[in-house]
């Protein structure tokens, strides 16, 4: 029996417009009402998860920054997986700013670039990703993200890393360019202490080690006394495969890179398709037909 459903964020629940199909929101509730429990399990942070979830009328308990946090429905820290401050700075180091855009995700919000370069350098990568879209709409997009996150300018992450009450959690290193993602990635590739992950074709992402979706999830499980034969999964990208191939129920977005699809069992439906509605679908029916 199926008994609780994880689902990313990000070209799985939420659709290209950033919304979740009231179709998806009404599947949710059903499986909820038949006994499954739904969580989110994303790279975002606790407040932009929230946020984008929210907006739907949905509330759930949220594994965020990749599995560094996990909160509950009361809003309690259940999960708190650090990056180690020496890693982080060495990260900082091998970055080139002049090629690569850089965040931080702390404890005290998302340290970025200076503002101006943020909006330039974000507007020149999803040109690419929103391709049709005009500039002012992919502005409009990027303006969304000031409001969902809370965001601190500097030019000096390192300093930032040297404030004793900020703690780090995850960077996130975008590039237009994916050689430099490549050479980035790259440099820490052989690193037994990092977990090196990607969301997306334009990104790289650096978190603790133990800071995965799949580590986290199956940790919270736990709690509840849930096991991984009794977990589905969706996902549609690299930071999505320690959850989806630790669960005996991994389901791939139509929209999914190739690497996910090749490591599941199941696919479903694109994000824009109503995917999430189709896979908790099929996890009703599975619990239909096992049921005595």
């Amino acid at each position: 029996m199926i008994k609780l459903i994880a689902s990313d964020l990000d070209g799985t629940l939420l659709q290209d417009d950033g919304s979740i199909s009231e179709e998806t929101v009404r599947m949710i509730n059903e499986a909820e009402q038949q006994g499954i429990r739904f969580m989110v399990a994303t790279g975002r942070s606790y407040n932009s998860a929230k946020q984008a979830i929210a907006r739907a009328g949905l509330y759930a308990p949220i594994l965020c920054m990749n599995g560094a946090n996990l909160y509950d429905l009361e809003d309690n820290l259940l999960i708190d997986t650090p990056f180690d401050v020496s890693m982080a700075k060495e990260i900082v180091d091998a970055v080139d700013t002049n090629k690569i855009y850089l965040e931080m995700y702390t404890s005290n919000g998302v340290y970025a670039p200076k503002k101006d370069q943020f909006v330039e350098m974000l507007l020149t990568i999803l040109r690419e990703k929103f391709v049709g879209y005009t500039d002012e709409q992919i502005k409009a997009h990027i303006n969304q993200r000031f409001q969902e996150e809370t965001f601190t300018f500097t030019d000096d992450f390192l300093s930032v890393l040297d404030d004793p009450t900020v703690t780090p959690y995850k960077l996130l290193a975008f590039s237009f360019d994916k050689s430099d993602l490549d050479t980035l990635r790259q440099t820490f590739a052989n690193r037994d202490d990092l977990y090196v992950t990607s969301s997306g074709f334009d990104n790289v992402e650096f978190n603790h080690k133990e800071a995965t979706k799949g580590h986290a999830l199956l940790a919270y499980a736990k709690t509840l006394g849930i096991t991984a034969e009794e977990i589905m999964a969706i996902g549609d990208n690299e930071n999505d495969l320690p959850m989806l191939t630790n669960v005996k129920y991994g389901v791939a977005m139509d929209n999914a890179s190739d690497l996910i699809k090749a490591n599941v069992n199941y696919t479903t439906a694109s994000n824009n398709q109503h995917g999430v509605k189709q896979a908790i679908e099929q996890a009703l029916t599975i619990n239909n037909t096992l049921a005595p």
